[in-house]
């Protein structure tokens, strides 16, 4: 039975620790706190002479709620995608695979997802790319 092809994002497949994505997350979130400090920031420093308007204000809220969610959702997606990738992962354990151009052939005893996409490793000792063209048995 032939695989068909899968769209993996790399980055989406990289192994992260807990610290490094916390300290990612730390560097790129603004969160509602940080985001009212710089309003009230932003109120004290303008010109008294020229006041921003409260619907700009608001506007400027709206805005940072947009893109909050766009934040959620994207890391939601990962999450889904990384499952996705664990679920095709584990289906292969157990069967017998050949690689795309037909030079190695086992039966699949372990997966390992790496940074270019799943990598299966064979009872043979030899490890075959989860790609398209491969046959699954």
């Amino acid at each position: 039975m032939p695989v068909s092809a899968t769209n993996i994002a790399p980055q989406s497949l990289s192994t992260k620790t807990p610290d490094r994505t916390a300290a990612a997350a730390k560097q790129t979130t603004l969160n509602y706190d940080n985001f009212l400090k710089l309003l009230l920031a932003q109120m004290k420093n303008q010109n008294p002479t020229d006041p921003m308007k409260s619907t700009e204000y608001m506007g400027q809220l709206a805005t940072f709620s947009q893109v909050e969610q766009s934040v959620n959702i994207n890391s939601k997606l990962d999450a889904l995608l990384t499952s996705s990738t664990l679920s095709q992962a584990g289906n292969l354990v157990g069967h017998t695979v050949t690689s795309a151009d037909k030079s190695v052939t086992g039966t699949v005893v372990s997966v390992q997802v790496a940074n270019n996409g799943l990598l299966a490793h064979l009872d043979n000792g030899k490890d075959v790319p989860y790609e398209p063209g491969m046959t699954v048995s």
